[in-house]
């Protein structure tokens, strides 16, 4: 009879041998990644990669030192290309994931302040409300002149 656990489709298999898990700082290597994709995004680099290409072409065209690596359809500068794009786009969502996560805190930070800010106005409306009030009933000048006149007025009768 066969081993039953071996074909429970319930339980895990055995995986055998395993490979090393590598552990990177995820800090250091969102650091790099919003390094790598900030400079991706500037002139400077499409300056270098410019000059990168027009040299490699001219060196693989003009051929000097009879050089030809890589000829006309330039296969290798295209396979290149295709490298640099495969590590540059996780590279680049990984640092744009990094700049939300940073968004969503500025976010929350922002609506704190807003809901402590709004509380604060409103407790200042309440008092400035209780002021007027007051203020309502306090005598004005007018007041106590027309009273005080009343009162001469019924002295001299």
């Amino acid at each position: 009879m066969t081993d039953t656990r071996s074909r429970r489709l319930d339980q895990p298999a055995d995986r055998g041998m395993r490979l090393p898990r590598i552990r990177l700082d995820s800090e250091v290597f969102g650091k790099f990644a919003e390094t790598f994709a900030r400079f991706m995004g500037t002139a400077r680099f499409i300056f270098y990669m410019t000059i990168f290409v027009i040299v490699w072409i001219v060196l693989n065209v003009v051929g000097l030192w009879k050089l030809h690596w890589d000829p006309y359809p330039f296969i290798l500068l295209n396979l290149f290309f295709s490298t640099q794009a495969s590590y540059a786009a996780p590279l680049i969502l990984l640092a744009q994931n990094r700049q939300t996560d940073r968004d969503k805190l500025s976010l929350e930070e922002d609506r704190r302040r807003a809901t402590a800010q709004k509380a604060d106005t409103e407790y200042l409306a309440r008092e400035i409300a209780s002021l007027r009030i007051a203020l309502g009933e306090v005598a004005t000048r007018d007041f106590i002149r027309s009273e005080l006149a009343k009162l001469a007025d019924e002295q001299r009768k």
